[in-house]
């Protein structure tokens, strides 16, 4: 039972890296991003919301076709809301309108072996994001876990180009 455990263990964290490698992420001068810094307490550091973009982003590789890799550049980064330091003393508050959808400047090529299939870059933003806000919530960077995977279905999967 216990040789069996460890088997299917290794056999997911495998499957996990395999879908992972799909998909490479880079950050591109982060600390020059309109949003991506808790500046007021309200969030994560910029380390941290990098972390959770680069974990958003590699876990699209296990929806790609096999012998498909997607490289992105992450160029900007602008998270839904806005911080309101005075809202939640002493650690403030982000609050999400209408107005302050989320955005992500990308730039990305999407390869199959040595061929070249999509090379772009392009601005990523909705602004009736929260027509379509989570059912369920799972907690922070929800609105922009739904763009990147609303962008990623229709540009990478469907192969349909931008609008414009």
């Amino acid at each position: 039972m216990r040789g069996g455990l460890m088997l299917l263990t290794l056999a997911l964290s495998l499957w996990a890296h395999a879908a992972a490698a799909q998909v490479a992420v880079r950050f591109i001068e982060p600390e020059r991003y309109t949003d991506a810094e808790n500046r007021f307490g309200s969030g994560l550091t910029l380390r941290g919301t990098l972390g959770e973009v680069r974990r958003i982003i590699e876990g699209f590789g296990r929806d790609l076709p096999p012998g498909r890799t997607l490289a992105i550049d992450v160029l900007d980064i602008d998270l839904a809301g806005v911080e309101r330091p005075g809202a939640n003393v002493p650690f403030g508050l982000r609050v999400v309108s209408d107005i302050t959808p989320p955005r992500f400047r990308l730039r990305y090529v999407l390869t199959e072996g040595r061929r070249r299939l999509v090379a772009a870059e392009e601005t990523v933003a909705d602004i009736n994001f929260l027509l379509r806000a989570p059912r369920f919530s799972s907690g922070t960077f929800d609105h922009e876990r739904d763009l990147l995977r609303d962008w990623f279905r229709r540009r990478i999967v469907e192969g349909r180009p931008p609008a414009g």
